[in-house]
C-alpha cells in the first residue's frame, strides 16, 4: 500500500549548472519541507559541474587553484531561504577595472573559507549555512577538471571559455583527467534518490560535465528513481547550433546512455516576436516549437510532458515555480500507477 501524501515526501537530486540549474532549485527550494500539499520535498541536493575557466571563477581558480565557485555560489543563492540582504551580498559584483573589478562576492566568500577551512565542500557547507539554505550543493567531482572538446574542423580546444567561443560544432568531449572521481555524497545522493533532474543548462559546459566522471552515469542509471530530463528553451551560441530539443536529448543519451529517462519535460509555449529578434541577432533560437518532434528520440516508456514554463520579462528563462511543480507531478503520475506484480 502506498505511503499517505501527507507522509510522501521526496528526495531530489538535481544535476546542472548555470543559470538553468539555479533557476530550477529557486522552484523546487519552495517544495522543501511543504507538507500538507501532496508530494512534497523531504531533501534536496544540487550536483554542480566545477569546469569553469571564465570571469571571477577562472581568476580565482588560477590565482588560488581551487576549484570555479561560481555555478555553486549562484545554486546557494536560489536556495537561500529569501533573498535579504545576505543573498544580495552574494551576489554583488565590484565594479572598477582593479584587482576586485569583476569579482563576485560570493566567490570571494567561498574562496576566503576555502583557505580558512583548508576543504571546498566544507567552505560550501559553512557558506550554506549563512544563507540559510534550504538544500545541499554538491561539487561533482574535487578533482582540477578541464573540458577538452574535439572539434568537426579538426582542431582541440581546453576550456569552457575557449569552447563556448570556437563556434565550431563538437564532435567529443571529454573531461582532463578522463577518470576523476566523484564526492562521495554525490553517489549517496544519486542512490537514495526518488527523483533525480538532468537539465536545464548548457548542454556540453554545464550538464554533459558532470555525467562525464566516472561512475554518476551509471548510479544514475542504476538507481529505481524517477528520473527526467528537462529541455532547454533555446540553443546556446558556440555550442549547440542548430540543436533541436531532440538533439539535445540524443547528445545526452550517446555520453551517458545508461540513463533511461522516465519523462522528458518541453516547453510549448513560443517566446515574443521581440525577444526571437533579440536572440536571433546573437544566433539563438526557440527550441521545442517547430523543430523535430522530441518523441522519434525515445522510447514507449518515455513521457513527454508539454507545458508553459515561461517566465515573463525580456530573457528567456524557465519559470522557476512552474518547472518545479511539473518535476513533482512527474513523480505524482509514477507515484499513482499501480504496482507491477513481481
Amino acid at each position: 500500500m502506498q505511503e499517505s501524501e501527507e507522509k510522501s515526501g521526496q528526495k531530489l537530486v538535481a544535476i546542472g549548472g548555470g543559470t538553468g540549474l539555479s533557476t530550477l532549485l529557486a522552484g523546487l527550494k519552495q517544495l522543501v519541507g511543504k507538507r500538507g500539499h501532496g508530494l512534497w520535498i523531504e531533501s534536496l541536493s544540487a550536483i554542480v559541474t566545477v569546469s569553469d575557466d571564465g570571469g571571477s571563477s577562472g581568476r580565482l581558480r588560477e590565482e588560488l587553484q581551487m576549484l570555479p565557485p561560481g555555478d555553486i555560489r549562484n545554486c546557494m543563492i536560489a536556495l537561500s531561504e529569501d533573498s535579504s540582504l545576505l543573498s544580495r551580498l552574494f551576489r554583488h559584483r565590484f565594479r572598477g577595472s582593479g584587482e576586485l573589478g569583476g569579482h563576485s562576492f560570493g566567490n570571494l566568500f567561498l574562496a576566503a573559507l576555502t583557505e580558512v577551512t583548508g576543504d571546498f565542500t566544507e567552505a560550501i557547507r559553512l557558506s550554506s549555512e549563512v544563507l540559510a539554505s534550504k538544500g545541499h550543493i554538491f561539487p561533482a567531482t574535487i578533482s582540477d577538471v578541464r573540458l577538452v572538446a574535439e572539434l568537426e574542423d579538426g582542431n582541440v580546444v581546453r576550456g569552457e571559455t575557449h569552447i563556448s567561443a570556437s563556434r565550431a560544432p563538437i564532435r567529443r568531449l571529454r573531461l582532463e583527467p578522463e577518470q576523476c572521481l566523484p564526492l562521495p555524497e554525490v553517489l549517496r545522493a544519486i542512490r537514495a534518490a526518488d527523483v533525480i533532474t538532468v537539465g536545464p543548462g548548457s548542454l556540453y559546459t554545464s550538464i554533459l560535465p558532470n555525467l562525464l566522471v566516472s561512475h554518476v552515469a551509471r548510479a544514475i542509471g542504476e538507481t529505481p528513481a524517477t528520473k527526467v530530463f528537462i529541455s532547454n528553451l533555446m540553443t546556446q551560441p558556440g555550442e549547440t547550433d542548430g540543436y533541436t530539443a531532440r538533439q539535445h536529448l540524443e547528445t545526452v543519451k550517446q555520453y551517458a546512455p545508461e540513463i533511461h529517462f522516465d519523462f522528458v519535460i518541453v516547453n510549448d509555449r513560443r517566446i515574443s516576436n521581440e525577444q526571437a529578434e533579440r536572440y536571433a541577432a546573437e544566433d539563438a533560437y526557440q527550441i521545442g516549437i517547430d523543430d523535430d518532434p522530441i518523441d522519434s528520440a525515445l522510447d514507449r516508456s518515455t513521457d513527454v510532458i508539454h507545458a508553459d514554463l515561461l517566465d515573463e520579462g525580456e530573457k528567456v528563462r524557465h519559470n522557476s515555480d512552474r518547472l518545479a511543480n511539473v518535476v513533482l507531478a512527474c513523480r505524482k503520475r509514477v507515484r499513482s500507477q499501480p504496482a507491477v506484480p513481481a
